[in-house]
């Protein structure tokens, strides 16, 4: 095979390999701490993914979308994660659920 051949080959194999590659979305931290989400409101773009940490020393929480018609999942205690990735638009709030008055809100665009 002539070299220029070569060339444009090796291009269109590593063109073809990229596409198989999928973007990692980006991540957006949320911290759990003195019975608050911090920050509380935040805005990503969709297909990002927030993960919330639990930096409590002793208290238990949740991260409940419940106007969503979810069921309350897991308790995070202690240095547990929880993380979700939005793939549409919109508003998202949440809570607590052991903790109601603990909220916070996710904006997607």
């Amino acid at each position: 095979m002539s070299r220029p051949i070569g060339i444009l080959i090796s291009i269109a194999l590593l063109a073809l390999a990229g596409l198989s590659f999928a973007a990692e979305p980006e991540v957006t931290e949320v911290e759990i701490f003195k019975f608050k989400f911090l920050p509380q409101e935040i805005t990503i773009k969709a297909g990002d993914k927030v993960r919330w940490t639990n930096k409590e020393k002793r208290q238990y929480h949740s991260v409940w979308f419940e106007q969503l018609g979810e069921p309350e999942p897991d308790y995070l205690f202690p240095g547990d994660t929880y993380e979700r990735v939005f793939k549409e638009t919109g508003d998202f709030p949440y809570r607590c659920g052991p903790h109601p008055e603990m909220t916070g809100i996710v904006h997607v665009e």
